[in-house]
C-alpha cells in the first residue's frame, strides 16, 4: 500500500497530483493544507501534529504539503516514496495568483504577497531546509524527482500499472 509524501514549493501542483495519486490507488488523500487552520500560530502546532498522527496512521495515504519540522518526523519514517515538485518560479507564481481567484478556493487575495515572497525565496531558503529536514526523517525512502508537466504525466501512466517508476534522481 502506498505511503506517498508530496513536496515542493507552492504552485507546484501538490494536491493535484496528490488528488490524481489518491484517485488511482485509493488511498485516503491528506492534504496539509486542509489541516493546519489559517489563523493558527506557532501554539497549535501539538494540535495539528496529533491531527497529523491521526491521518498518517493507516497502511496507505497519500500526503501533499512541506510542514517539514512539524510534521516529517511522523510521516517520514513510515513513507513508501517522496515525491519532489520541482517547478519554474514563474509558473508557480502564475498558479498562485490564479487560485485566488477562482471559485471555492481557501488561498485567499490578502496572503498572496506573502506567498509570492515564500515562492520567490523558496529554492535558496526552504528547498535546503526541507531537504535537510527529509534526509534526517528518510534518507533510504526512494525519492521521484519530477520537473515538468510531461513528467508528472509518464509518471501518473505508469505508477499503480506495476511498474515502479523511478526517473534519474
Amino acid at each position: 500500500m502506498p505511503r506517498i509524501v508530496i513536496l515542493g514549493c507552492a504552485g507546484t501542483g501538490k494536491t493535484t497530483l496528490a488528488r490524481k495519486i489518491a484517485e488511482r490507488t485509493g488511498a485516503p488523500l491528506v492534504s496539509l493544507d486542509d489541516l493546519w487552520h489559517p489563523d493558527w500560530g506557532e501554539k497549535d502546532v501539538p494540535v495539528f501534529r496529533e491531527m497529523i498522527q491521526k491521518a498518517h496512521a493507516g497502511e496507505a495515504w497519500i500526503s501533499d504539503g512541506n510542514f517539514a519540522l512539524a510534521t516529517f518526523d511522523i510521516r517520514l519514517p513510515r513513507a513508501t516514496m517522496v515525491i519532489w515538485l520541482e517547478r519554474l518560479r514563474l509558473l508557480c507564481a502564475w498558479r498562485a495568483i490564479t487560485r485566488v481567484f477562482k471559485g471555492g478556493e481557501t488561498h485567499r487575495v490578502g496572503k498572496l504577497f506573502v506567498v509570492l515572497r515564500f515562492i520567490w525565496k523558496f529554492n535558496r531558503i526552504n528547498w535546503p531546509r526541507i531537504e535537510a529536514t527529509r534526509l534526517t526523517f528518510a534518507r533510504d525512502v526512494p525519492v521521484v524527482r519530477l520537473r515538468s508537466a510531461r513528467e508528472v504525466e509518464v509518471f501518473l501512466s505508469s505508477y499503480g500499472d506495476g511498474i515502479d517508476y523511478l526517473p534519474p534522481m
